[in-house]
């Protein structure tokens, strides 16, 4: 159990301490994961962006995913997105490209996205259910040919972490739990972490 997002994100720097000194571009999952991000980046004195990408909810139940899209416009749909009509998968993918690209606008306006090409790149995030959102989110950087890839993130289960490994070179996770139910039953303190402070931890300098 984790105090909040800021003590899960100590705990990974701690894990990670070996990247300080080889420039690490830290990619957060928004919104959560931005906290975390930029402690991380901090502690290991790398740069930090967001990675875009968000889950595609299944028609008449968004909660529940069937897939993710990326900011680049890739999509990866789980298997169950067969059972719904193509045409309404489609339409809820337009949706979240859409969002995907005033996210980018908002956050990052007056800079294009760190080019992670040649960087050692650690993808974080506050835990992970299906996998479903960081496995498009590592799919879209692998194409970008960064040195090193790392998933990090504070809680999830096993099987999430075994479909994430072949596509980094580590996954690094606190708590891998067969239990798991939810990303927040990990954190006492479990908050929704607002679009300004996203803006600001972004637009601040590290160090």
């Amino acid at each position: 159990m984790f105090r909040d997002r800021l003590d899960a994100a100590e705990q990974l720097a701690s894990r990670l301490s070996h990247l300080k000194g080889h420039d690490p571009l830290i990619l957060a999952i928004p919104r959560g994961a931005v906290p975390m991000g930029r402690l991380i980046a901090d502690a290991l004195e790398g740069d930090l962006d967001v990675v875009l990408v968000r889950k595609v909810g299944a028609p008449g139940n968004p909660e529940f995913a069937i897939g993710a899209v990326s900011e680049d416009g890739s999509v990866a749909l789980e298997e169950t997105a067969k059972h719904y009509r193509e045409e309404a998968v489609n339409r809820q993918i337009q949706e979240q490209r859409e969002l995907l690209e005033e996210r980018r606008q908002r956050y990052t306006p007056v800079r294009a996205p760190i080019d992670p090409k040649g960087r050692t790149v650690v993808v974080v995030d506050d835990g992970s259910a299906t996998g479903a959102t960081m496995a498009a989110a590592l799919s879209t950087l692998q194409s970008r040919g960064p040195q090193t890839l790392i998933a990090a993130m504070g809680a999830a289960p096993p099987d999430t972490v075994a479909r994430l490994e072949p596509l980094v070179d580590e996954v690094v996770c606190l708590e891998i739990d067969r239990d798991f139910r939810a990303v927040g039953q990990y954190f006492a303190e479990f908050g929704q972490v607002e679009e300004d402070e996203v803006i600001e931890l972004l637009g601040s300098e590290h160090g």
